[in-house]
């Protein structure tokens, strides 16, 4: 997806990983998940850059649907929508 399209996602739950070391924001995103409805799109919020590689990868072992990331000066947005 293109940073328009990301942009206009309706997002299910944002999950707030700002300040959280690695690998704190894909824990808080596998934490966070199961309250994502079936389809749903999750939006992690982090300000480690780690986690650009590491939620996409988790995504893709585990069933989800990587959507893509924005950045932004310090954080990063990574979208994924719920697949199981």
């Amino acid at each position: 997806m293109n940073a328009e399209e990301l942009r206009s996602l309706k997002v299910d739950r944002v999950v707030d990983a700002r300040g959280v070391a690695c690998p704190g924001p894909l824990l808080e995103a596998k934490r966070s998940i199961p309250a994502v409805p079936l389809h749903g799109v999750m939006d992690v919020i982090s300000s480690d850059e780690g986690t650009t590689e590491d939620v996409p990868l988790w995504a893709k072992k585990v069933g989800h649907e990587y959507l893509g990331t924005l950045a932004e000066p310090g954080l990063w947005h990574v979208y994924v929508r719920r697949g199981k």
